[in-house]
């Protein structure tokens, strides 16, 4: 009987452990621009302020401009 319930106690323990996998963060590839071009045009896209020069949206940043996907 002794045996049952460490065999059994064993089992709830397995099956309580995560199968949970640890997951990185990749750094970005965003480039930061630090001074926009003055031939820059300001575009409002759903109520956001973006940046549009050469084709390209940009958003302005703590640390500069990132391109954006629009």
């Amino acid at each position: 009987m002794r045996l049952f319930y460490i065999v059994l106690f064993f089992i709830i323990s397995i099956s309580f452990s995560s199968c949970v996998t640890a997951v990185r963060a990749t750094p970005s590839n965003a480039v930061v621009i630090y001074k926009l071009p003055k031939t820059h045009k300001v575009v409002f896209i759903k109520g956001n302020r973006y940046y549009k020069w050469n084709g390209k949206h940009y958003r302005k940043t703590s640390k500069g401009y990132v391109v954006v996907c629009v």
